[in-house]
């Protein structure tokens, strides 16, 4: 199943690349994201952005949505719209080598654009703000941000291999993972911000009082049961004869 895996990720990751020159997006268009989000947001922030500021690893898990979400609408909404589909489940790869390879490829995609984020934001701090002194993330955070990103990219990941499996056409799915995304990236914010003073006091304040690492293990470990979650739905939902069926 790994070999499978393996060969179906390669072919996502080419077909997005042709998808994007079909676009009219070379690879500036494909890092403009990450070149303005990874210079501008550290720029600001100067040296905190390695100390004391807390968007790093608010960064790390943001970003990944935003990634994935660009790319996983197509992975099985795509392939039915070009009447690919059936070609591909006739073959002899197996069940979990096409969805294990097809989440992998846009979960590795969007992990690996917000390393680089993260690592172009590191490099900026140093060039502008360093003066002279090499400026890293502490390895407690850095390790944090690491962990984030990757479960951060699973969730959407697992959400949109279970949006692309239902959705007859991609601009169907990118519809709904838009909403998603959306509501992921901003509905959590406003509706906190909507809540009175005393109840986001009152949900702050046991956070504050255990502290950032405790935070970090608990987000991980909410992030981890969720893309759990989200794996054991898509792998239910995977079945060659139903989706030849739809």
């Amino acid at each position: 199943m790994i070999a499978d895996a393996l060969t179906v990720a390669w072919k996502e990751l080419r077909e997005f690349s042709i998808r994007q020159r079909g676009l009219g997006r070379g690879l500036l268009g494909t890092l403009m994201i990450p070149l303005v989000l990874g210079i501008f947001l550290p720029w600001q922030e100067g040296q905190r952005w390695v100390s004391t500021s807390p968007f790093p690893l608010v960064f790390s898990v943001w970003m990944p949505l935003l990634f994935v979400s660009s790319v996983i609408a197509d992975s099985f909404a795509d392939e039915r719209e070009r009447h690919t589909l059936e070609t591909l489940l006739a073959s002899r790869l197996s069940e979990g080598g096409i969805l294990f390879g097809k989440l992998a490829a846009a979960v590795g995609y969007a992990w690996g654009m917000t390393l680089f984020s993260l690592l172009l934001g590191l490099v900026t701090v140093n060039l502008i703000h360093g003066r002279g002194e090499l400026l890293l993330y502490p390895a407690e955070m850095a390790g944090s941000m690491v962990l984030l990103s990757l479960l951060g990219a699973g969730l959407m990941g697992g959400i949109g291999v279970l949006v692309s499996l239902r959705s007859p056409t991609v601009r169907q799915a990118q519809q709904v993972m838009y909403v998603v995304s959306m509501a992921l990236l901003f509905g959590v914010v406003y509706a906190f911000r909507a809540l009175p003073l005393a109840w986001r006091e009152a949900l702050l304040q046991p956070l504050l009082a255990a502290g950032v690492e405790r935070v970090v293990l608990a987000a991980a470990a909410a992030l981890l049961l969720l893309d759990g979650g989200l794996l054991a739905a898509a792998m239910a939902r995977f079945r060659r004869a139903r989706l030849i069926l739809d």
